[in-house]
């Protein structure tokens, strides 16, 4: 499969685009992040270009994902952090800043002023068994 060469994620596949590659296998890349929120911050790409989960293959992304986890452990073993957060974001609304499949690894400190919570605002409980009801249907 022919990779589009104006994404930057698949220039970093093609070894087009230098990058601090931790490891690799057939389907997917791990390397730090340049423009990193923490020190430690690894992005783990699709080889193969998917623009988002939604046009991912679901075989791939299950073995990717063994991969995020490999790399959250040795984050973990190397920085030490209170925390990691992982992050895999789909579309403009959700902030993507690649249109390339990709899940971020974030060691995280307490009060490292990072934003990622949310306050927490009781729903309607009928507005969320609807939804469900929704999703539900959809799942089936």
């Amino acid at each position: 499969m022919a990779l589009p060469y104006h994404c930057i994620f698949c220039r970093i596949v093609s070894r087009d685009v230098p990058s601090y590659i931790l490891t690799e296998d057939e389907d997917c890349i791990a390397f730090m992040d340049i423009n990193p929120v923490a020190p430690g911050h690894v992005l783990i790409i699709s080889k193969h270009h998917a623009e988002n989960i939604f046009d991912i293959p679901a075989p791939t992304l299950q073995r990717i994902m063994p991969v995020v986890q490999r790399v959250a452990l040795a984050v973990n073993a190397v920085f030490l952090p209170d925390g990691i957060n992982l992050l895999q974001a789909n579309g403009p609304g959700a902030a993507q800043s690649v249109p390339h499949f990709h899940v971020h690894v974030v060691p995280r400190w307490s009060n490292d002023g990072l934003g990622m919570n949310w306050p927490l605002r009781p729903g309607e409980r009928s507005a969320i068994e609807a939804n469900a009801e929704r999703l539900r249907a959809v799942l089936r």
